[in-house]
This record gives C-alpha cells, sequence and structure tokens, in this order.
C-alpha cells in the first residue's frame, strides 16, 4: 500500500518516534471506545488535519474530534458538545520577565521501565508507515518501541 507523501506524512513519521501516529491513536481508541475520542498535541492546520483524520479512521471508526486552539468540550452524561471559544484577537500577549534558556538535551531521562511497560506498540499498524518513509527517503529507521 503506497501512503501518500506530503509534509502531514512526514510530520506523521517524526512525530512517531515520540509520539503516536494517527493509526496507532487509532487502534488504540478502537480498543478503549470512548464517547469521544480526542487527537490533540500534533500539528493540526487546514492542510494537515484532514489527512491526520483519514489516517486515525483507518483504525477506528468511532466519534472523533480533532482538537485545535481554543476548543471547548462540554460534558454532560447525556451528551459532549464540541465548539470554539470566543476569543479577543487584538489581544496580544506580556513580553517576557526574563530570557529564554536552551534545554540541556544532555541530561535528557531515559523512558523509565515501567514507562515502557505500558507501551501497546501495535507493530502491524507502524511496521508499514516505517517501511513506507524508509523506501522513500533510502533510511533503515526502526520505531524506538517493536513489541
Amino acid at each position: 500500500m503506497k501512503l501518500k507523501t506530503s509534509l502531514a506524512f512526514v510530520g506523521g513519521m517524526v512525530g512517531t518516534q515520540g509520539h503516536t501516529s494517527p493509526e496507532q491513536f487509532g487502534k488504540v481508541m478502537s480498543l478503549v471506545k470512548p464517547r469521544l475520542a480526542v487527537g490533540y498535541h500534533f500539528y493540526n492546520d487546514f492542510d494537515t488535519e484532514p489527512e491526520v483524520r483519514d489516517r486515525a479512521r483507518k483504525t477506528y471508526d468511532g466519534p472523533l474530534a480533532l482538537a485545535t486552539d481554543h476548543m471547548v468540550f462540554n460534558v454532560t452524561k447525556d451528551r459532549i458538545r464540541v465548539r470554539m471559544s470566543a476569543v479577543d484577537e487584538e489581544i496580544w500577549p506580556s513580553p517576557p520577565l526574563k530570557a529564554k534558556i536552551a534545554p540541556d538535551t544532555g541530561s535528557a531521562i531515559a523512558f523509565s521501565d515501567f514507562t515502557k511497560s505500558g507501551v501497546l506498540a501495535f507493530p502491524e499498524v507502524i511496521a508499514p508507515i516505517y517501511a513506507e518513509i524508509n523506501e522513500i527517503y533510502g533510511t533503515n529507521v526502526e520505531p524506538i518501541f517493536k513489541e
């Protein structure tokens, strides 16, 4: 199966090393069966949202929202309403009080055994993504979590 090569697809590949691919997200949601699955923490824009939604739909067919800034979820026992908040776009942010300090990447902490014990890798979902990106770019990148 040939996947579309696009900025969204490449972004999805980058995300699968430390994040969940849309297909993996869909697989987890199909097991959990939530009242509303909410995808977040990805670059959600007009040109990436359709592909992320399509890829999640490969493994999940339930209620789905892909969160954006200012999205509001009103949850009651009877229903979940998704809407956008009203914001004033004319307000400028306050200037920072001090300069930002770059992170020290040399002191990164590895995944703990506890964290690794909860990983659901779904190799049948992630393997085709890695195969495709390796073929396109002539690489041999492998997922961190394989099982």
